[in-house]
């Protein structure tokens, strides 16, 4: 199984800096309040002086939207809607503990962190343009067909598993209470992008390693090594 995007990607954003990791053995026993207090205290800090939208990670993201025919206060990263919903309401709602803390390193970094479950991908993932045949299932078990040239994460099956990249991601490959194996993206756009993936991914493999007593070990993916195989 190998994780990719596609060269028209990497084309069109040469400022990409995506980091991915694999996880074995994830369960939901496991306890993360005080790692959510930690990156919520992180997020609020970084709130209080400035809004989700002048974070120049947020306005990173909006100008990708807008690249791509997107309203960005229409349709936002999934970094910028938790960040909105965390100033509002001053807590996020828990889900399961891996996306629970996934969500609040996304929070604290202002990236679009996604979990995957492997065991509901067919062969691969690449985040690429639609072709138009791909299939996305909502987290209500709705079906819909992306447009062609939207930006997905696609499998082998043409199943979509993100919308609009780092909008919406699918119920299809949503984390259970079942899962076990997961595939953690996290993509950046902005000026210190890369140094902040770096830290993001460091970061959120030693929780693995803490937590679920995991072996992780994240990669840093360019455009002249696009590929991680897992």
């Amino acid at each position: 199984m190998h994780f990719q995007h596609s060269t028209d990607i990497w084309r069109d954003f040469p400022g990409l800096v995506p980091g991915v990791m694999s996880v074995a053995g994830v369960t939901k026993d496991v306890r993360v309040d005080d790692r959510l207090a930690h990156y919520g205290e992180i997020a609020a800090k970084r709130l209080a002086t400035a809004s989700e939208g002048e974070l120049p990670e947020i306005q990173a993201w909006r100008r990708a939207f807008s690249a791509m025919g997107l309203k960005p206060t229409q349709y936002r990263c999934a970094s910028e809607s938790l960040l909105r919903r965390f100033r509002k309401e001053g807590a996020l709602p828990r889900l399961h503990p891996l996306i629970d803390l996934c969500n609040a390193v996304s929070l604290a970094y202002a990236v679009p962190v996604a979990v995957f479950d492997v065991s509901r991908i067919s062969s691969y993932v690449e985040v690429r343009y639609a072709a138009g045949d791909e299939t996305y299932v909502t987290f209500s078990g709705q079906t819909e067909r992306p447009p062609a040239g939207e930006v997905v994460f696609a499998d082998a099956d043409a199943m979509a598993h993100a919308r609009r990249w780092t909008n919406r991601q699918s119920g299809r490959s949503a984390v259970r209470d079942t899962t076990t194996d997961v595939l953690i993206v996290a993509e950046a756009l902005h000026d210190t992008a890369r140094a902040d993936i770096e830290a993001l991914t460091a970061g959120l493999a030693g929780e693995m390693r803490a937590l679920w007593r995991a072996t992780p070990a994240p990669v840093l993916l360019t455009a002249s090594s696009p590929r991680f195989t897992f």
